[in-house]
């Protein structure tokens, strides 16, 4: 059976993201400030190097550092960065980008993805990917959601897979990243494909899906009608 297609005969470019807030109920998606966000930070990733090991930039020696790292990012032209604050604690546990923008083909990836210990493995970070793909798709209309990782990177390729993207495939020596080569492998969501994936990502988010000890009663997976 062929696949659905999208009506594109009156297909416009989408806007670039702006700097907004994405609220959720565990979490808060706010534009990423080096005076507002890298004291909690630093405290967040200090002694967990690890946080660093699969992105382009890290770890770093001391929060002035951290600091002049986020001040580039907060005021880069090539990606639009959010801080990841649960509703928990108000601080600062994370960041993520959305950046590759084709606003005229309506293309984005989500990249530059950091989660401190304190968000791994929580429902928070899940929900900020959630509330991520919920905004491009549906506040700026973009067509196609990237995600893409190094192909070593088994527990990202892992969670590509879990939140409702499809593997396209491996680019072989795609790139150089702190003297290393880079294979990537790449991840997609389509706007066709969204709605089911909203769907799925709102039930297992849903208060009723956690017992009295916050476990999941179903994983996100069952929900995409699919198992790992």
């Amino acid at each position: 059976m062929t696949a659905p297609q999208p009506d594109l005969a009156h297909w416009k470019p989408v806007p670039l993201p702006g700097a907004v807030t994405l609220a959720g109920r565990t979490v808060t998606l706010e534009p990423l400030s080096a005076e507002k966000h890298a004291a909690a930070l630093w405290q967040a990733v200090q002694g967990h190097d690890a946080v660093w090991i699969w992105l382009g930039d890290g770890p770093y020696t001391s929060e002035a550092q951290l600091k002049e790292a986020i001040a580039a990012k907060e005021t880069g032209a090539s990606a639009r960065f959010f801080a990841l604050v649960p509703a928990k604690t108000g601080q600062a546990v994370g960041y993520a980008s959305l950046m590759r923008i084709d606003a005229a083909n309506g293309v984005i990836e989500v990249g530059n993805v950091l989660f401190a210990p304190a968000l791994q493995r929580t429902v928070a970070a899940t929900e900020a990917m959630y509330l991520m793909a919920r905004h491009v798709f549906e506040d700026l209309g973009y067509r196609r959601y990237e995600w893409k990782c190094n192909a070593l990177n088994l527990p990202s390729r892992r969670a590509a897979l879990r939140l409702g993207f499809a593997f396209e495939g491996v680019f072989r020596q795609h790139m150089v990243i702190k003297g290393q080569n880079r294979d990537t492998a790449w991840y997609s969501m389509l706007d066709l494909e969204w709605p089911a994936r909203k769907l799925a990502f709102e039930a297992w988010l849903a208060p009723e899906n956690f017992d009295d000890q916050g476990q999941q009663r179903s994983a996100l997976q069952q929900f995409n009608g699919f198992s790992l």
